[in-house]
């Protein structure tokens, strides 16, 4: 198994594919908008265009994650990322995280691109695990993970400070026989990888 491979993988709503260093202005972007910044960022985190430009360009070359640009399929825009990191080979376990964009939000987009990737992460990496870890208070974002499939395992509670309020962080994962279990449920995805 190996996350030096980039695919794109193709949903009926959007495309997944390899980042580029030219995609730092609309992630770039992307990061301005408060709910991302509210649930996906530790307080304090401090991100420049320049920055961006280099993490982005590096990721299509990294062999220890895969991180892919989550794009409307019927604009192109770019409107939010997927990413499975955190990769340990003895568990065959990773980590998952994402974020979306305004122009991402509430059409499904988030939904189809988590199917996508995670699929791709059981049916074509091997994976036995992957996990996540969301705040709280962030029930949109649960609903998507429960929809597709994973199983709050356990909460760290009060584990950030999040705009003066102490926040829980809930631990989630689906396992390889649970996504083979929920892959065939109605609104699952197949996905067309090149």
């Amino acid at each position: 198994m190996s996350f030096s491979v980039k695919p794109v993988l193709t949903g009926d709503k959007t495309v997944l594919r390899p980042f580029t260093e030219a995609d730092a202005d609309a992630v770039w972007e992307i990061l301005q908008d408060p709910e991302v910044i509210r649930f996906t960022f530790e307080p304090g985190s401090e991100f420049t265009l320049d920055g961006l430009r280099s993490i982005y360009a590096s990721r299509a070359h990294a062999p220890d994650r895969l991180d892919l640009a989550v794009t409307d399929r019927a604009t192109g825009e770019l409107v939010g990322e997927v990413v499975l990191n955190e990769w340990n080979p003895h568990a065959r376990s990773c980590n998952f995280r994402t974020l979306m964009g305004p122009r991402g939000r509430d059409r499904g987009l988030g939904t189809e691109a988590i199917r996508l990737i995670v699929g791709h992460g059981f049916e074509r990496l091997g994976l036995h695990r992957v996990g996540l870890e969301v705040y709280g208070n962030n029930p949109r974002a649960r609903r998507v993970y429960e929809k597709v499939g994973f199983v709050p395992e356990g909460v760290r509670r009060e584990a950030q400070s999040r705009d003066g309020e102490w926040v829980d962080e809930v631990i989630m994962g689906i396992l390889d026989r649970e996504w083979d279990a929920h892959r065939g449920h109605p609104g699952a995805v197949s996905s067309t990888a090149r």
